[in-house]
């Protein structure tokens, strides 16, 4: 009987050694996986639209004095009463004074709510991230055009997953999320541009590749540029068709 005991002891302290070895391999597999490093802190917006903390703020309708004409000279689009800045044909594009790469851009724009025109010429205008990559800016609200030149295209390169498009005379709003291309030392490519679009809280490019600078009649090609440049904003030279923006903010990533 106590050979019996001291068997069934025995069996029980090995079965509880095994188990806590057993735990203790578990948890020091778990330490091994784990990553500790300090995570910059950014006080977000009070809504979602509010510039964050790290934001560098482009335009909140107090100025244009982020922006300039491609000469250098002045910007010379016009600020409303409600705080909105509008392009005046003629006035040249909006070309911002700071350069950018990856960055998260947040950009809220209003097309004319009086309908002039169709199709291109419907409050056209664009967002050009580096001064050469465009999400096309236009009103696709029952607008048939072709679909890599509607609201939220890359354009002539990416057609929108859906048209998240609000009437003519609401506030939209882009979210986009930019990752600039890389090029070796002798010009090549390295990795091509990459971007993320939400329009109007709604995904419609996600993650896509750039193919190249976008051109209304060139086919897309990458030549080699600096790791940042400006952003610009199109003045399409539409009569009669004055798209406005407010609440601009960028991030660098």
């Amino acid at each position: 009987m106590k050979k019996q005991l001291l068997v069934l002891t025995c069996l029980l302290a090995s079965t509880q050694f095994v188990t806590a070895q057993k735990k203790l391999n578990v948890d020091s597999l778990a330490g091994l996986l784990e990553v500790w490093v300090n995570v910059p802190l950014v006080t977000p917006g009070i809504t979602n639209a509010g510039a964050p903390s790290d934001a560098t703020i482009l335009y909140n309708g107090n100025g244009l004095g982020a922006f300039q004409k491609k000469d250098g000279s002045p910007a010379g689009w016009r600020i409303d009463a409600d705080g909105a800045v509008t392009d005046i044909k003629g006035a040249g594009d909006l070309i911002t004074k700071e350069a950018f790469g990856n960055c998260q851009l947040h950009i809220e724009f209003r097309e004319p709510a009086e309908v002039k025109s169709s199709g291109q010429g419907r409050g056209n205008s664009g967002v050009y991230i580096m001064g050469k990559y465009e999400i096309q800016v236009l009103d696709s609200y029952n607008n048939p055009t072709y679909s890599n030149g509607q609201a939220g295209a890359v354009y002539k390169q990416h057609v929108p997953l859906v048209n998240a498009s609000r009437k003519p005379g609401e506030w939209q709003s882009y979210d986009i999320i930019f990752t600039a291309p890389l090029f070796k030392e002798n010009g090549d490519l390295e990795s091509p541009a990459r971007v993320t679009v939400i329009h109007n809280g709604v995904l419609i490019q996600n993650n896509v590749t750039i193919l190249g600078t976008t051109d209304w009649v060139r086919k897309p090609v990458y030549k080699k540029h600096a790791a940042k440049l400006p952003l610009m904003l199109q003045d399409h030279g539409d009569d009669g068709n004055p798209i406005s923006y407010r609440n601009i903010w960028i991030r660098n990533l």
